[in-house]
């Protein structure tokens, strides 16, 4: 049987979930704890109630987010994959020195495309390492909700709204902006059938009903793009060589493997100055972003 893969060592959850403490935290968490066929507390992942809770619980156990809500139908990301996004780019800002210390504090910029209603990169990012968060997003709802989360817990993070659904970086990078990192998760289905059909199977697969759906499914800018996520990262690249010289690295999670060879070609045409292909792994699933960057290595220290 393949070892399970881990996650990165800095990883808050590398080693699993701590119940006990999660629930002396959050109490509410507690009747959501089941066991495990082996005999372990664990949740019904299928449950997005149960989900919501644990994702509240880690938040205010590990991240001291004391309050975090998103309202129906937004998807509910999981804390440990998307924390781990966050470890791999302070890896990426030390540009592969080990003897360079972790890049923390407010001074360090960083941009998120496609926040969401839950702010997790902004949320855990600021709580790991410090760093000042830009998070955009061209659903006022999300935003709202975002906003929400920021007043509710007292954390000055910049939430922008995108509001030509078009563009990425055009109309959010203002001219005085620089920026250290770029991230973004893109939507996945390349129309909005796709992404209906994708969300029935998942359920259907799931034995679960409507309810869950609704609860659980995601807005159609978290789901899908014309095109899909090809066709997302590729406008991604071509509007960053707008803004080449305001942003250290430009990254973004890679879903499909066999988007890589393709965006291989685009990031060519953009005559960029390095770019990196980032593995990182969560249990079973492995997943990937891609860097790049307009500034040669030696102007980056």
């Amino acid at each position: 049987m393949a070892s399970k893969a881990k996650l990165h060592p800095r990883n808050r959850h590398l080693e699993g979930y701590d119940f006990k403490r999660l629930v002396a935290q959050t109490p509410e968490l507690e009747p959501f704890i089941i066991n495990s066929p082996v005999g372990r507390p664990t949740i019904n992942f299928q449950n997005p109630m149960a989900v919501r809770t644990l994702n509240q619980a880690l938040l205010r156990t590990h991240y001291s987010i004391k309050f975090w809500d998103i309202p129906a139908g937004y998807l509910c990301p999981p804390i440990p994959g998307r924390v781990d996004y966050i470890h791999h780019l302070a890896d990426l800002l030390t540009d592969g020195d080990e003897n360079v210390v972790l890049p923390q504090g407010r001074h360090i910029r960083v941009l998120d495309i496609g926040t969401g209603a839950s702010l997790v990169y902004p949320l855990t990012g600021q709580s790991e390492y410090g760093w000042h968060f830009t998070g955009v997003d061209v659903d006022a709802g999300a935003i709202k909700s975002a906003r929400q989360i920021c007043e509710s817990n007292g954390l000055d993070i910049d939430l922008r709204l995108q509001t030509n659904p078009e563009n990425i970086f055009r109309g959010v990078i203002q001219p005085d902006d620089a920026f250290h990192v770029t991230m973004c998760n893109p939507p996945f289905h390349g129309s909005k059938e796709q992404a209906k059909k994708g969300t029935q199977r998942k359920w259907a697969g799931l034995g679960k009903g409507r309810s869950a759906k609704l609860n659980f499914g995601g807005r159609d800018a978290e789901l899908w793009y014309p095109g899909g996520e090809i066709k997302f990262i590729a406008r991604m690249v071509n509007e960053s060589t707008e803004f080449a010289k305001q942003c250290l690295w430009f990254t973004t999670l890679v879903s499909k493997k066999d988007n890589l060879q393709p965006l291989h070609r685009i990031l060519g045409k953009a005559k960029v100055a390095e770019y990196k292909v980032v593995e990182m792994a969560q249990g079973q699933k492995t997943s990937r972003f891609i860097a790049w960057t307009y500034i040669k290595k030696k102007q980056r220290t």
